[in-house]
């Protein structure tokens, strides 16, 4: 089956239709290139960028919204999921909101406010439409003796600022699914300052409902007991999880080296076919659990691991090659997802909304 280019190619979003969604992060330009690949093979969508408060609130009193339109057109039109992303991060995050009148950092109680009616504006714009919205992005410390990111968020309104960040989320749409997302989410010292983060949310009272899992992973690590202890951990909060940046990078990110030629070596391409086939069988394991797996990307002539974190380097992390046609990776994927019997762990018996529809 792997070697049948020439039979018809599955849709991944029909394979896993029963489990859970399959999504893609696009930009407008994707969509207007790969537009049919995409509604083809995917049921949901992430805008990659342009949702991003750099993106859509350039300005306090100007907001840009054309590609965001574009995108739930689009996924409306072909009968496609969004998941919003994301409202607060401290990244690509515009100076001015943390500006006050006078040109010094702004009070508390601006700054509060302009989450709150950014939140209000984006979100309500989209009320209905977006199934689930990354709430707060990238706010646990790597580190290992602090907890939260310093960030001017953090600075100038404190740790509370996640509660009311998701308390306005649910205002704007109570009916949306509200996650935490972050990276780095399977190392242990990581997974557990996540884990108690969302406790203490929990134990506040906020309406969160699930934590996304970014799962920027190589083909070397991390190890699949680690992958596993992390689902274990988050779902135990009682939590709904989706992996919501999934890629397999060629190369460990540490490695500073550079693969020669246009495509990756055979053994390259194996150990990838079998690291997405050991991912995707136990995401298969924790379908009770888990409802969405995005991909930060389509295939591989494109992706942000392209000259990052060295210039000039190309990478490959997808189940479609350049050609955008199915690599060795996608069919053990396609195989799994064909074979009998493949029953989930952890199945709560609550699924917040139908794997094929927003």
């Amino acid at each position: 089956m792997r070697e049948g280019r020439t039979r018809e190619v599955p849709a991944l979003r029909e394979l896993f239709r029963d489990r859970f969604r399959i999504g893609a992060a696009v930009s407008t330009r994707v969509l207007a290139s790969q537009g049919a690949f995409i509604a083809k093979q995917f049921n949901s969508v992430t805008a990659e960028n342009e949702m991003k408060m750099a993106e859509i609130h350039p300005a306090e009193d100007a907001y840009a919204f054309e590609a965001a339109d574009r995108l739930f057109h689009f996924a409306e039109t072909h009968g496609m999921g969004v998941r919003g992303h994301t409202l607060i991060w401290h990244n690509q995050t515009p100076d001015w909101i943390f500006e006050g009148p006078d040109g010094g950092p702004a009070s508390r109680e601006l700054l509060i406010e302009r989450m709150r009616s950014h939140i209000r504006t984006v979100v309500g714009r989209y009320r209905g439409r977006a199934y689930a919205w990354d709430v707060v992005n990238e706010a646990v410390e790597d580190k290992r003796h602090e907890r939260l990111r310093r960030s001017k968020w953090l600075d100038l309104i404190g740790e509370d600022f996640l509660r009311l960040a998701f308390e306005a989320a649910h205002e704007a749409d109570p009916q949306a699914l509200l996650f935490y997302n972050d990276y780095n989410e399977t190392d242990p010292v990581k997974r557990d300052k996540i884990r108690a983060l969302v406790h203490t949310l929990l134990e506040q009272g906020t309406p969160i409902h699930g934590i996304g899992l970014q799962a920027h992973w190589n083909i070397y690590g991390p190890s699949i007991d680690e992958i596993r202890q992390a689902i274990e951990a988050y779902a135990s909060l009682g939590l709904r999880l989706h992996i919501t940046e999934l890629d397999l990078s060629l190369y460990a990110f540490e490695d500073r080296q550079v693969l020669k030629g246009r495509a990756p070596s055979e053994r390259l391409a194996e150990l990838q076919r079998l690291r997405y086939e050991e991912i995707f069988r136990l995401f298969l394991e924790y379908a009770g659990v888990i409802d969405s797996v995005t991909f930060w990307g389509v295939a591989d002539d494109y992706t942000w691991l392209d000259h990052f974190p060295v210039p000039g380097r190309k990478n490959w992390p997808f189940l479609f090659d350049e050609q955008r046609q199915p690599k060795a990776a996608f069919w053990s994927v396609a195989e799994l997802a064909q074979a009998k019997g493949t029953r989930s762990h952890l199945a709560t018996g609550v699924v917040r909304g139908d794997p094929e529809g927003a």
